[in-house]
């Protein structure tokens, strides 16, 4: 149980690097700034637990 809270971190820190790459700017209104790091908080813990989820069954 612990590996998986693990990777849940690891994970998340991966999906919040890979989003820092994308340009936001371009979907999101001008001066949304606090709208557009609330989403990519919720898209990296998403993404977080999908990936940890898809590790953890191929493990298994």
């Amino acid at each position: 149980m612990d590996y998986k809270i693990i990777l849940y971190i690891v994970f998340t820190f991966v999906a919040a690097f890979a989003l820092s790459g994308v340009n936001f700017n371009a979907i999101i209104k001008k001066d949304k700034v606090i709208e557009a790091r609330v989403l990519v908080v919720i898209l990296s813990l998403s993404l977080g637990y999908l990936l940890t989820n898809f590790v953890v069954a191929f493990v298994n």
